[in-house]
């Protein structure tokens, strides 16, 4: 809408405010809309629109969808800026909708399956975790959310499609500039399809590397490390970060803490200090919450951690109390571009 500004200029008016009795309706509300995401990705809607705007009954045709309802789901995500109307029947995706499209480079469609197929369930058990303090996925599938995940090799590989992308779009430039510490040998631990570590090598060629995780798991880093050319500088390890790790100059645990109890973070650094030798190094990579009530991507995961995991977001303070009562000394917290931060330790 337009409005004069009384010297011939129209300026764009700012639209009314939302009351408060509709903000909460659509909070409420949240539950149909994640749902509705779901649908365009697992339909992959997104994706048949990358190369240009569709007419719905041939966009309907191809992802198999009846066309009207799969009409009203669009009409319904237009003015959350999924898409748009290009007059017609034309269907058009925008540039936040192509985030659900498969051929992002950033892509969260893996995402959005992985969180519909395996998180929205456990969620309604919500209210019983806030009594019990036990994690909701726990009580949904008989046993803890990992240990149902590595049962199934299709839910491993979902999982690990999901987070490199999560991880991918999350940290985003945040090893520009980063020069990590001195050290032949870099230990990414619980280190999946092995991308992170590709990430720090490639910036550090003088670096070697090992990427360990569960057996299940790791096997996914060969193609990862082959693609980057570093198989001739990164062994691929198997093995539990509870029981024992490799040795290593540098150790890196990127969002591995976040996701355990206080307890069981304790353990994972217990191996590394025993397989370590004093003076090592070790990186945490985290988002770390702030103080306060500003709004932080910290605090909305920390909502994901207590329906499905024993895990937490930390403050700093946490962390420094966390990691001290390990025997590794918080030497410095490296702001990044992106919402996670650099945790650099050293093991006394």
């Amino acid at each position: 809408m337009l409005k004069s500004t009384g010297n011939d200029q129209a300026v764009e008016a700012a639209p009314p405010p939302v009351p408060p009795l509709f903000q909460m309706a659509q909070l409420l509300g949240g539950f149909q809309v994640s749902q509705a995401l779901y649908v365009i990705a697992k339909l992959d809607v997104a994706t048949k629109l990358a190369d240009g705007p569709r007419d719905l009954t041939s966009l309907a045709r191809e992802t198999g969808a009846h066309e009207e309802s799969l009409g009203r789901l669009i009409r319904t995500l237009a003015p959350l800026g999924l898409f748009q109307d290009s007059g017609g029947d034309e269907v058009t995706v925008t540039p936040l909708g192509e985030f659900l499209s498969a051929t992002h480079p950033m892509s969260l469609r893996p995402a959005a399956l992985f969180w519909m197929e395996t998180h929205y369930l456990p969620f309604a058990g919500l209210l019983d975790t806030v009594r019990t303090g036990v994690p909701a996925a726990s009580t949904h599938y008989g046993k803890p959310f990992f240990d149902w995940v590595v049962e199934d090799p299709e839910r491993v590989a979902l999982t690990n499609s999901a987070m490199a992308g999560v991880v991918a779009s999350v940290r985003a430039g945040m090893f520009e500039d980063y020069v990590l510490p001195a050290g032949r040998t870099v230990a990414d631990l619980g280190g999946a399809d092995g991308s992170v570590l590709a990430e720090l090598l490639s910036r550090n060629p003088d670096h070697s590397g090992i990427v360990f995780d569960l057996p299940e798991v790791v096997k996914a880093a060969h193609g990862v490390l082959a693609s980057r050319g570093l198989t001739d500088r990164v062994e691929v390890v198997g093995g539990s970060f509870f029981e024992e790790v490799p040795t290593a100059d540098v150790y890196v645990l990127a969002y591995i803490l976040h996701d355990w109890s206080d307890e069981e973070s304790g353990r994972i650094l217990a191996a590394i200090r025993k397989a370590a030798r004093p003076g090592a190094r070790l990186l945490v990579i985290e988002s770390v919450v702030p103080e306060g009530d500003e709004p932080h991507m910290a605090k909305m995961v920390d909502l994901t951690m207590l329906g499905m995991l024993s895990g937490k977001e930390r403050t700093e303070r946490e962390y420094e109390r966390l990691l001290g009562d390990a025997g590794f000394t918080l030497d410095r917290v490296v702001a990044t571009p992106s919402p996670l931060s650099i945790l650099e330790t050293t093991l006394l």
